[in-house]
C-alpha cells in the first residue's frame, strides 16, 4: 500500500470527507510524518451519529444470511490484502512485521467468526410453569454503538467490536486511537468494498477526543458504547453514559501475572513467557507484567529469559532482522524508562537492557529487571513495553496472594506440570481470563474480558454477539 493509495479522510454515510484540520500521523521507527488524516469536528461526528441512526431499520431488517456475507467478504478481502494492510499497520505503530501479519489475521478471523454467528442470533419459545401462558424471548439489535479502540491493535481490536454489531444488526461509528487511525479507515475501505451499505459503517479521527466523544453519547442516539483502552479512561466514559443510561462494554487496563511453579517445564514456561511478554513488544492489555517464580526455579528461569530477551534485535519493524520493533510514540517510551529507572533505584537489579535508545526513535531495550520487591511500584500497573519483572516466590499461597493483590482482572498465566494445581489456581486467581501452561490466550471464538478494573462485558465468542443485542420477553395467549 503506497501512500497515495492510503484512506486519510473520514469516512460517513459511504463518503470520505476532509477536514480542514489535519492529525499528523508519526512513524515510531523514524518519529517523521507518515501521513496527515482529517480531524473530523464534533459537527463530523454527530453527522455520522445521524447517519448511523438512520441507516438502522434498514440494517436491522436486513437478512442475517447476507449481514454474514458481507462480513465473510470483508473477511477475504483482508486476508488477500494481508501484507499491504500488515505493512501499514507496522509503519503507524511500530511492531514488528510478523507481529502485524499475525494481527490482520486475528483481525479478519473476527469479521469470519461472526459471519457465522450472524445467523445465530438465539431465542427461546416455551410454555410458563404455571400453564397460564407462553414466554417468548427474542434479541434484537441494541442501536447505534459507537465503539472506540486503542492503538496498540489498530485492526483486531475494530474488528473485535464491528464485527459482532454488524452481525446482531446494529449501525456503527468507529472512534480509533489518534496515533494509529490509518489501519482503521483501511478498514473502512475493505467493509465498503465488501458490500456494507452507505450510514451502517462510519469512522471518525479526532482530536481532542473527549468533547466529541462526549457530543456524540449526549446526542440521545447512541444506545451502545464499546470501549477498549486504560481503566481511568474507561470510567470517566461510564460517568459520561450515565444519564442516558447507554448500554457499556468495557475493555480496560490489564496488569497479568506470570506465575512458574517449581514442577514447572521450564523451557516451555520461558517460551510462554516471551508470547506472554513480548507479543506486540509488550504493548498489550494481555502482557505478563509481573512475574512470580518459585524459588527453586528462580535461578533456572531468570538465566533462560534473560538470554532470550537478550537475543532480540531492536529496530525498525520493516527491517527483516528486527526482532522487537519500537513503541508507538515518545510519551510511550517516557512513560516505560520512567516506570524502570524508578524500580532501579529502588533496588531492582537489571539483567538486560534497561534504555530508551533513539534509533529507532522511540525504541526502548528489552529489559529483565531482577530483585524486585513484592510491594513495588512497577508491579501496580501496566508497563506496556518490553520490560519483565521477576519476584521470587516461597509457595503457592504467596504466589497466588501477590496475583490477586491489584486492582486488574483481565489475564493471568500459569506453568505448572501438575494438573491439579494448575487447576485450582486457575480456580484462586481473580481474572477473567487464564493461560494454562500457555503463553496466548486470545481466540475469536472466545470471550475477552476481565474483572475487577478489568472491565466490564466479552468480547470474542458467542458472548460478543450479545453484547449488541437487547432481549425482549412477550407474555402471550393464544
Amino acid at each position: 500500500m503506497t501512500m497515495a493509495e492510503m484512506r486519510t479522510n473520514s469516512f460517513i454515510n459511504g463518503e470520505w470527507v476532509g477536514s480542514s484540520s489535519q492529525i499528523d500521523v508519526l512513524n515510531p521507527a523514524t518519529g517523521k510524518s507518515l501521513a496527515s488524516v482529517a480531524n473530523a469536528s464534533i459537527a463530523d461526528c454527530l453527522r455520522a451519529v445521524d447517519v448511523a441512526a438512520e441507516a438502522f431499520d434498514a440494517w436491522k431488517n436486513t437478512a442475517p444470511r447476507v449481514r454474514g456475507e458481507i462480513l465473510r467478504k470483508a473477511f477475504e478481502i483482508m486476508m488477500a490484502e494481508q501484507e499491504q494492510l500488515a505493512r501499514l499497520i507496522t509503519l503507524e505503530m511500530g511492531k514488528i512485521l510478523a507481529d502485524s501479519r499475525a494481527e490482520v489475521a486475528y483481525a479478519a478471523e473476527f469479521f469470519r467468526w461472526f459471519s457465522e454467528e450472524a445467523v445465530r442470533i438465539d431465542g427461546d419459545y416455551r410454555r410458563a410453569p404455571g400453564g397460564a401462558n407462553w414466554l417468548m424471548v427474542s434479541r434484537q439489535p441494541v442501536g447505534v454503538a459507537l465503539l472506540a479502540t486503542p492503538w496498540n491493535f489498530p485492526a483486531a481490536m475494530a474488528t473485535r467490536k464491528i464485527g459482532p454489531a454488524l452481525a446482531a444488526g446494529c449501525t456503527v461509528v468507529l472512534k480509533p486511537a489518534q496515533d494509529t487511525p490509518l489501519t482503521a479507515l483501511a478498514i473502512a475501505d475493505v467493509l465498503q468494498r465488501a458490500g456494507v451499505p452507505a450510514g451502517v459503517v462510519n469512522v471518525v479521527v479526532t482530536n481532542p477526543s473527549g468533547p466529541a466523544v462526549a457530543a456524540m453519547m449526549d446526542s440521545g442516539k447512541v444506545r451502545k458504547l464499546s470501549f477498549t483502552g486504560s481503566t481511568k479512561v474507561g470510567s470517566i466514559l461510564l460517568a459520561q453514559a450515565a444519564p442516558r443510561v447507554i448500554n457499556c462494554s468495557m475493555e480496560l487496563g490489564g496488569n497479568a501475572p506470570f506465575l512458574v511453579f517449581g514442577d514447572a517445564n521450564i523451557d516451555a514456561a520461558v517460551d510462554g513467557a516471551m508470547l506472554a511478554k513480548m507479543r506486540n513488544g509488550g504493548a498489550a492489555c494481555t502482557a505478563a507484567n509481573r512475574f512470580y517464580v518459585h524459588s527453586s526455579v528462580l535461578a533456572e528461569f531468570t538465566d533462560k529469559l534473560t538470554a532470550r530477551m537478550s537475543a532480540l534485535v531492536l529496530g525498525d519493524g520493516l527491517d527483516a532482522q528486527t526482532t522487537l520493533g519500537p513503541l508507538v510514540s515518545r510519551a510511550e517510551q517516557e512513560s516505560v524508562a520512567a516506570m524502570v529507572n524508578g524500580a532501579v533505584s529502588r533496588g531492582a537489579k537489571v539483567l538486560c537492557g534497561g534504555k530508551a535508545v533513539t534509533s529507532p526513535a522511540f525504541g526502548f531495550q528489552a529489559t529483565v529487571l531482577a530483585d524486585v520487591a513484592p510491594d513495588d511500584e512497577i508491579l501496580k500497573d501496566e508497563i506496556f513495553g518490553p520490560v519483565a519483572p521477576i519476584v521470587g516466590c516461597s509457595d503457592e499461597q504467596e504466589m497466588v496472594r501477590l496475583a490477586n493483590d491489584v486492582e486488574y482482572g483481565l489475564v493471568s498465566y500459569v506453568f505448572t506440570r501438575d494438573a491439579a494445581k494448575g487447576m485450582r489456581v486457575a480456580e484462586s486467581l481473580e481474572a477473567g481470563m487464564i493461560g494454562f501452561n500457555r503463553g496466548i490466550v486470545s481466540d475469536p471464538a472466545a470471550p475477552f474480558g476481565g474483572v475487577k478494573a478489568s472491565g466490564i462485558g466479552r468480547e470474542g465468542g458467542h458472548d460478543g454477539l450479545l453484547a449488541f443485542l437487547e432481549t425482549k420477553y412477550v407474555a402471550g395467549n393464544w
